[in-house]
């Protein structure tokens, strides 16, 4: 439901003006409306030094404003983080919610860059509790670890991946299915490469260059844990006391988290990460079935946990014992 504050308040901010920010690479579209809606003013700037302080001097023209950009968590934290850094107010206004403004305004639902930097504003101005943007701490430096952490395990699947299919074709039967660096080499060292087979020859150099990133992405993948388990311990955080998560793990909840204090309660925080339920009731028929939304890699994160205290002695595994479906009696013959 879109309402608008007759109380003199945006957001929580006496009087102020919202300056809605279309954030892109190179480029930031911008519209400042008063809390009646009146655009007061539009412009056009690049992200780059020269740009940005022209848009920065725009916006101070006019007392009282709060910045609200769309996106501050993917494209627009860049000049989110920038605004901030110069002491301006920044809301953060989640693109779902901009879309909604824009399907619903006159217009036919255009979307260019001047509609969205109005419809982003029109949505900070109509929507109370949005998010206030502050500068990075340390929960995002354990999210770009974590991250990087990711990307260095996906590469590493791949890579023994592709040797994988190599080694069946250069070893009968191939390798066993957790294979090591130095296995690897060990088997490539048993192949005999004929004269003047090029084919074969080629596979067994292959094979050896990508025996040679395993090594390398090993090495990394150990000084980026080393890394994540410091900046960790830093924080201070229990998270990693608990059954079932790990530096990983741990490092995952806090950098996409971030705040918990901005979920209201943990009906919330369940729905935004997407381990509560879908109500799909009708009438007298009450049934509810698997969010497949939210946030997919903390609830990873949580899934892995719950499973790991179910293989241990943990408060949960008597609980979801209990709940489990009792098994069958074996058939018996009547007796006679």
């Amino acid at each position: 439901m879109w309402f608008c504050r007759d109380d003199g308040k945006v957001n929580g901010y006496m009087g102020q003006l919202i300056i809605g920010v279309d954030p892109h690479k190179r480029s930031a579209t911008i519209e400042i409306i008063n809390e009646r809606e009146q655009v007061l003013a539009r412009g056009r700037y690049g992200t780059d030094t020269g740009g940005y302080q022209q848009m920065l001097a725009a916006g101070r023209r006019h007392a009282g404003r709060v910045w609200a950009v769309e996106g501050c968590n993917g494209i627009g934290r860049h000049l989110a983080q920038r605004l901030v850094a110069d002491g301006e107010t920044v809301l953060d206004v989640p693109a779902k919610l901009a879309a909604k403004a824009r399907n619903f305004d006159t217009g036919h639902g255009r979307k260019t860059d001047g509609h969205d930097a109005h419809h982003i504003a029109v949505t900070a101005l109509r929507t109370p509790g949005l998010r206030r943007v502050h500068a990075d701490g340390a929960t995002v430096a354990l999210r770009l670890l974590a991250d990087r952490r990711d990307q260095l395990g996906a590469t590493r699947t791949e890579t023994i991946n592709r040797l994988h299919q190599l080694l069946l074709e250069l070893i009968p039967g191939g390798a066993k299915k957790n294979l090591t660096t130095d296995q690897a080499r060990t088997l490539l060292e048993r192949v005999s490469v004929p004269a003047g087979d090029i084919v074969t020859a080629t596979r067994y150099q292959l094979a050896g260059d990508l025996a040679d990133e395993l090594t390398t992405l090993d090495t990394k993948i150990k000084a980026a844990n080393r890394q994540l388990k410091t900046v960790l311990a830093a924080t201070g955080t229990q998270l990693t006391s608990l059954n079932g998560i790990g530096p990983s793990g741990a490092a995952r909840l806090l950098g996409d988290i971030g705040d918990i204090s901005r979920f209201p309660t943990r009906g919330h925080f369940a729905t935004w990460n997407g381990t509560a339920p879908i109500d799909v009731s009708s009438g007298d028929n009450h049934h509810h079935r698997l969010n497949r939304a939210g946030n997919r890699r903390i609830n990873r994160v949580l899934h892995i946990m719950a499973i790991t205290q179910l293989r241990f002695d943990t408060p949960a595994a008597p609980t979801t014992s209990a709940n489990a479906p009792k098994a069958k009696p074996r058939w018996k013959p009547c007796e006679r």
